[in-house]
């Protein structure tokens, strides 16, 4: 719960810090980009495919925060039965210059398979490369992993960011 806290404490602070240095007034859904991620995790244990619709807000050319939503198929091949796993996020984005975003992302998966159920906290920290100025690629890394109570073989995941 702290690091959702800390996550919506970024957010404020990245909308606080952004609405100071506008000079000029807006419309609110001229700064909405919708969009979001793939994930393609393979490994010789598991082969991961998610996707993640979102919206973003721009504060500013720098800083952008948002929601998603994900959903994983997640195959181990120890276990016979895939995994679905649904889960929702938090995000920051700060762009430090035009090629370069780095984020911060609290993300809550839910699964269930069988008689189990669970929860699995994420608190990801990323650095992607702009490939274009709608498109990212880059790694996060998740700071709570716990190799016993996670769906990633790893803390590391890759990305891909779509915003229009």
């Amino acid at each position: 719960m702290r690091y959702l806290f800390l996550t919506v404490l970024i957010s404020i602070s990245t909308f606080n810090y952004a609405q100071k240095n506008q000079n000029t007034p807006m419309n609110f859904w001229d700064n909405v980009q919708f969009g979001g991620g793939i994930n393609l995790n393979f490994s010789n244990q598991y082969t991961i495919l998610g996707i993640s619709p979102s919206a973003i807000y721009n504060f500013s050319d720098k800083f952008a925060s948002g929601v998603s939503v994900s959903y994983l198929y997640v195959k181990n091949k120890n276990i016979s039965d895939p995994l679905s796993v649904y889960g929702a996020s938090v995000l920051a984005r700060y762009q430090p210059v035009e090629e370069i975003q780095l984020s911060t992302e609290f993300e809550e998966n839910f699964l269930k398979q069988g008689n189990i159920s669970k929860t699995i906290p994420a608190l990801y920290l990323g650095a992607g490369y702009n490939v274009s100025p709608n498109i990212a690629m880059g790694i996060r890394y998740d700071v709570l992993y716990d190799e016993n109570n996670n769906i990633y073989p790893s803390a590391i995941t890759p990305f891909i960011r779509v915003y229009f």
